[in-house]
């Protein structure tokens, strides 16, 4: 238990570490170095929605024989139609946006730059839980291993979601705690999420191929929809793209070589 609860917490520590980055770096990002870590952050996501959620799901599926497929793009669709709701449910700022997304608000802008990572922090969540819930439910495609490589990569992509929360937040005016404070609560959705998935175990396991490739769903959403623009906006240049390779080699070496 002492392990799960570990791995449930690793990715928070990731978002908290790169908040920190507040404290020890100066003025605004660097354009490139925001470009490398979202195109990393997008290519760890989407390994991580391939061999982390949908394979294992699809294994989940092998009795159906040539239905598999069925239930992976059933949740595949759902966690994309989820994401898509929240994006115009909930007010938002894009990180280089002028103007916000969701319904009109008066929100403050910094208030509404947290609440976009905290959006696409919720599906990382909802994987993480899913994956140690079948882990703690013995489906033995889900390994010990496996759930723990999910969380590392998960926390090694939200390093740099952490510094891109807070660096914008101190340029805008916020001090430095409040800034470090901002960057934290956009990823403290992530353990909760985690933990309400795990406590509903019992309703989580039959529909374990469901909600993985749910959790799929909603990380490609936030791929495609934000990280992926937002890492190819403006003047051309190929560092998201590198990036975004190197991110995806790192999470499926970390998947194949744990799981």
């Amino acid at each position: 238990m002492t392990d799960t609860f570990l791995g449930l917490l690793i990715p928070f520590l990731g978002t908290s570490l790169g908040a920190a980055c507040v404290f020890f770096m100066q003025g605004e990002m660097n354009r490139g170095v925001e470009r490398g870590l979202t195109g990393f952050a997008s290519g760890v996501m989407v390994a991580a929605s391939i061999w982390s959620l949908l394979i294992p799901a699809l294994d989940e599926c092998e009795a159906m024989g040539r239905w598999a497929f069925l239930p992976p793009v059933i949740g595949f669709g759902i966690g994309m139609a989820f994401l898509l709701l929240l994006d115009h449910a909930i007010p938002h700022l894009h990180m280089n946006a002028k103007e916000a997304e969701g319904p009109k608000s008066h929100l403050a802008r910094t208030t509404m730059l947290v609440l976009a990572v905290t959006l696409h922090n919720i599906p990382e969540g909802m994987a993480v839980g899913v994956v140690y819930a079948g882990f703690l439910s013995g489906h033995e495609s889900i390994t010990a291993a496996s759930a723990m490589a999910l969380s590392l990569g998960i926390a090694i992509q939200n390093f740099p979601e952490g510094a891109i929360i807070s660096m914008p937040l101190h340029s805008a005016g916020m001090g430095r705690w409040r800034s470090f404070a901002g960057g934290v609560l956009s990823g403290i959705v992530e353990p909760i999420g985690a933990v309400a998935t795990i406590l509903l175990t019992a309703m989580v396991v039959p529909m374990m191929p469901y909600l993985l490739s749910f959790a799929a769903g909603a990380m490609m959403y936030v791929v495609v929809e934000e990280l992926i623009p937002e890492m190819s906006a403006g003047e051309h240049s190929d560092v998201g793209v590198i990036s975004f390779a190197i991110g995806f080699m790192i999470m499926m070496a970390l998947d194949v070589a744990l799981g």
